[in-house]
């Protein structure tokens, strides 16, 4: 008994299932069941099944792919297409305020799925009704956020490459503009911000290195003592770990230096 993990999407989340057949290995395209029904999936690892360790999937894979399932994934693709264009000539018939992303067939095209974002609630039931007179299959509308829509879409980011969500992230992480704050990054939007308009998922990817430096760096406004001199920092190259510290009382003039922080004691 093996377990292999598999992935529905191109970038997607990894799911993991019993599998019987000793002759499966990685790069093989097999059929499983999820939750939307019969897929194609790809073998990405394979590991042995022990009895007693913790989690075990519940599920088995049913079978591999056959030469007549890879034409019929071809074929697929095509007729998904042609179904959001019908989709999206039927929204602007039912005057909907929603944005058509991508349209999905199952494996066993038992149902055909659309994807779409809005900025509102919208009430599709006569559009649903519309949708399964036509196909004659199940139809299921999800709606989804900006940032799934540019993943699913992808495209290139500012840096010139592969949006990472489209090319290796399996999930969204949060991020927040303390990030940027903690990486001394100029706080504007515009620049921080990824094409689907959110925070540009690379800022996490850092964070930890820039966490770990600011938590032995003494804050700004804190006493610190240089040498045989206290001073107070006014500034933190994070980076460069160093130390902007401003020397000097009310009897002189203050002087401020660039310290590395192994040269620092705090606190004071």
């Amino acid at each position: 008994m093996k377990i292999i993990g598999v992935r529905f999407r191109e970038v997607g989340k990894i799911y993991y299932y019993l599998c019987k057949d000793q002759t499966i290995k990685k790069g093989d395209k097999i059929i499983a069941e999820t939750k939307l029904g019969l897929e194609c999936g790809t073998v990405l690892s394979v590991n042995e099944a022990h009895k007693n360790s913790g989690d075990m999937p519940e599920q088995y894979i049913i079978r591999k792919v056959t030469e007549k399932d890879l034409k019929s994934l071809e074929s697929k693709r095509n007729e998904e297409l042609k179904a959001l264009k019908v989709c999206k000539e039927k929204v602007l018939q039912h005057k909907l305020k929603m944005k058509l992303i991508d349209a999905e067939y199952t494996f066993d095209r038992g149902k055909l799925i659309f994807y779409f974002v809005s900025d509102s609630r919208v009430d599709f039931r006569s559009l649903v009704k519309d949708l399964a007179y036509i196909f004659k299959v199940r139809i299921e509308l999800r709606q989804v956020g900006i940032r799934d829509e540019a993943k699913m879409l992808g495209g290139l980011g500012p840096c010139g490459r592969k949006f990472c969500c489209s090319d290796f992230l399996n999930d969204f992480q949060s991020v927040s503009i303390k990030m940027a704050k903690d990486q001394q990054l100029p706080l504007n939007p515009v620049k921080l911000s990824g094409s689907c308009g959110r925070l540009m998922c690379c800022l996490k990817y850092e964070q930890g290195v820039y966490k770990d430096i600011l938590n032995r760096m003494p804050k700004v406004g804190a006493t610190v003592k240089s040498g045989d001199k206290n001073a107070v920092v006014v500034g933190r190259g994070v980076l460069t770990e160093t130390l902007e510290l401003e020397f000097g009382g009310t009897d002189e003039e203050p002087t401020r230096e660039k310290v590395k922080l192994s040269e620092v004691e705090f606190p004071v």
